[in-house]
């Protein structure tokens, strides 16, 4: 029998059908008869709409339906976007501006949706959509993070957002004063686009009673949700479904305009339209990610100490909040404020700000990524200046073993941890000792070579519940329905492999289904890393449900008491009987039976709390002077993710995510002219990270098994990107710290480097 017991580097199953073209994305699995929709949208960042001429487009050839903000009001939708607000330090509401499913009186950034063209055919709807007359009264462009400027929205006076502050403002300033000495350094985390292999698209059905909204996401309920109460529908009249989903990063886990306008255009014309994003056009209304500058701040006493913390950061939010735009920033940020330090007065202040941008929002870690790239690069300043072996700063301040379960000063409760264990294993792993010969070699040929260490932590986010649905069917095989969604990290493979394991089902006969909000009945969708344990957790727990209702059906079979019956995850057995039926043998007398009840099982269950993977991240660079080219020549991960059921998907997992975190430290930077024009809005022109830049990785499991759930898991979705842009920025740092060059920040292309050695030398000399 087939067995997959933990931690075997399993093959993702779903690679075969992905790899050979026959994965079923949005695009590929749209009805036939669908109209297409194109979005028609303001190629200015600011100004009032004074005219908008649809009457050509109505009337033009193939043209069904033509959507504006107007006709989805007049429809009685509620066009108010969603989004999540924050408390201000004074306990007032953060800024609440409407943000309309499509611009309704002024455009506030560069592609955003102003009408929405439904026709027979892709080419008809883009050639109707250049009929439409625009005038717009241009307005200046609000493009900095300060107050002031044009007005974007008149309830945010100076275009600021919010004014949020976590800690003790007064208790950090005393231990300040009274430091034996300070550090502090500003640091700039460059805005990011977030380039999913498949860009966003949906389509919407409606059968004259009920709604159906496929679309590519993270997840079926949040959509569903709003769906029920922007239209005013009944729970049972709305169906939302996730097929093969192409990348998501959270930037696919939240709702988007187009997602409404199309559903409209739907339910009014009755029949199925479409609609899919192209490249540059989601470079302009995609979330974008990142995109803040913090002060950050230390104090220390005689012995190098830190006795406290203080962060001052100014974020930006685009031109509208996102969906979660305000919290990412704020709440999520102060997750792992402190990181694996032992320090408990901290002060975290946040000032968010409107500008005449496509809005911000999650992007692979949300928030965790920006903390843990401020404060580990502070604390490599520090090390510089106090003097000290950045490897000895940090584990002086470790939180040590025997302070676990350890309570952040963010309120944050570390369940266990050993980090001084995962750093020096990670020392050896990188060859640390032989750091010193690599660099001089290095410098005999002319080019500089830097380590960069960065130590972090994660806080797993999201639901702590989640749902499992385990379903014997007639051809023997076991549909495992599941409230996360996938988005390319294979969990089709895994959560059939943790049943495998917990049942004796072969995994080659577990279908994992997954994104069909009929199917089953909530999830938590997939987003801050909470899938593998929220889902195992709810697994196991259908598991025992299963166990529990078959046990006295198997009683009677073998004609013994029920406490007699055992099940050792492969069979039931009993004293005395010679009865060992599979769970799927038992299945199938329970159908022979007519025991329908027993064919189908379904648990939910909640995490105690969270789990906190961890891990040290050591980059090593080698720079050009003469170019400024940046090539990262080593890399090493030794990661806490606790036990693992998979190595080889959560390897893949970190790789992936060292990658995106390279490609911002490397490359990746958005930039827009003073007008609010998208100047990198293809990638001729927008830099991914290509195989060339990418290093071998090595990766390193030394797992502390968490307490937090059953079976000792740790999320690892997002940790290769919060430890990666640190390591390497520490790395340049390093690297240019000896030709005078003080302040290095993202991106480090050529010619930024470049400019830092010239200004460096200049300031040296």
């Amino acid at each position: 029998m087939e067995k997959f017991g933990k931690s075997q580097p399993v093959k993702r199953v779903e690679d075969q059908r992905l790899l050979t073209g026959h994965g079923r994305f949005v695009d590929d699995i749209a009805p036939a008869e669908a109209l297409h929709a194109f979005v028609f949208r303001a190629p200015m960042a600011h100004g009032v709409i004074t005219a908008l001429d649809l009457d050509e487009a109505r009337t033009a050839e193939g043209v069904h339906l033509v959507v504006t903000v107007e006709d989805m009001e007049a429809a009685g939708i509620d066009i108010a976007m969603t989004a999540t607000v924050v408390s201000n330090r004074d306990g007032s509401e953060a800024a609440k501006p409407l943000r309309p499913m499509l611009a309704r009186g002024r455009v506030r950034h560069v592609g955003e949706p102003i009408a929405v063209v439904i026709a027979e055919t892709l080419a008809q709807a883009r050639d109707a959509a250049e009929l439409i007359g625009l005038e717009v009264d241009d307005l200046p462009a609000k493009l900095d993070l300060a107050p002031g400027g044009e007005t974007i929205h008149e309830d945010a006076p100076d275009n600021r957002a919010f004014d949020w502050g976590l800690g003790d403002e007064a208790a950090t300033q005393a231990a300040f004063d009274a430091a034996a000495r300070t550090v502090s350094l500003e640091i700039t985390d460059n805005r990011i686009l977030t380039s999913s292999m498949e860009p966003r698209g949906c389509f919407a059905e409606w059968d004259g009673r009920r709604l159906h909204l496929a679309f590519g996401g993270q997840g079926v309920w949040g959509m569903k949700t709003q769906l029920v109460e922007k239209f005013g529908l009944d729970e049972d009249q709305v169906r939302v479904t996730n097929p093969d989903v192409g990348g998501g990063f959270g930037m696919k886990g939240m709702a988007y305009p187009e997602y409404f306008a199309v559903a409209h255009a739907a339910r009014t014309l009755g029949r199925p339209v479409r609609w899919m994003s192209e490249r540059t056009e989601a470079m302009l209304s995609d979330n974008s990610g990142r995109d803040l500058v913090s002060l950050a701040e230390l104090a220390f006493d005689a012995d190098h100490r830190i006795t406290a913390y203080r962060v001052q950061t100014r974020c930006n939010l685009g031109a509208y909040n996102a969906q979660f735009g305000q919290p990412i920033q704020t709440m999520l940020f102060s997750r792992v404020l402190m990181g694996v330090y032992d320090v408990q007065t901290t002060w975290l202040q946040v000032d968010g700000y409107y500008t005449n941008t496509t809005q911000v929002d999650a992007y692979r870690g949300a928030g965790r990524p920006e903390a843990i790239y401020v404060l580990e690069r502070v604390m490599d300043r520090a090390a510089r200046e106090l003097g000290l072996d950045p490897w000895e700063l940090r584990r002086r301040n470790f939180i040590r073993p025997d302070q676990f379960p350890y309570k952040s000063a963010t309120d944050e409760t570390y369940d266990v941890g050993a980090f001084d264990r995962v750093l020096s294993r990670a020392e050896i792993e990188a060859d640390a000792a032989g750091f010193a010969a690599r660099r001089e070699a290095d410098a005999n040929r002319g080019l500089l070579r830097g380590l960069g260490l960065c130590y972090y932590i994660e806080s797993i986010l999201g639901d702590p519940t989640e749902g499992a649905k385990v379903e014997f069917c007639d051809d023997g095989s076991v549909n495992l329905y599941v409230g996360t969604q996938s988005n390319g990290q294979g969990h089709e493979t895994v959560y059939a492999q943790f049943l495998a394991d917990q049942t004796g089902i072969s995994a080659g006969r577990i279908h994992v289904i997954q994104g069909d909000s009929d199917l089953i009945k909530q999830g938590g969708g997939t987003g801050g890393s909470r899938s593998v344990t929220t889902q195992s957790t709810a697994t196991l727990a259908t598991v025992e449900a299963m166990i529990a209702a078959f046990t006295p059906y198997l009683a009677d079979k073998m004609g013994v008491e029920e406490s007699a019956v055992s099940f050792d995850d492969e069979t039931f057995r009993a004293p005395g009987s010679n009865l060992t039926p599979t769970l799927l043998e038992a299945a199938e007398m329970a159908r022979e039976d007519g025991r329908a009840d027993l064919l189908v099982h379904e648990e939910r269950a909640q995490l105690d709390g969270r789990s906190y993977p961890n891990g040290a991240h050591l980059a090593e660079v080698v720079i050009d002077p003469e170019t400024g080219q940046v090539r990262v020549d080593r890399y090493t991960v030794v990661d806490d993710f606790g036990n693992l059921i998979n190595p080889m998907l959560a390897e893949g997992q970190v790789h992936g995510g060292v990658v995106q975190g390279l490609g911002q430290a490397l490359s990746e930077h958005v930039v827009y002219d003073e007008d609010g024009q998208l100047l990198t809005a293809s990638f001729m022109d927008y830099a991914l990270p290509r195989a060339a830049d990418t290093p071998m990785i090595g990766f390193t499991s030394e797992p502390v098994p968490s307490t937090a759930n059953l079976m000792g898991m740790k999320g690892c979705g997002e940790a290769g990107t919060v430890g990666s842009m640190a390591a390497v920025a520490n790395a340049v740092q390093d690297a240019l710290w000896a030709r005078g060059v003080r302040q290095a920040d993202m991106p480090f292309t050529p010619l930024r480097v470049w400019d830092m050695l010239r200004n460096g030398a200049e300031t040296a000399a």
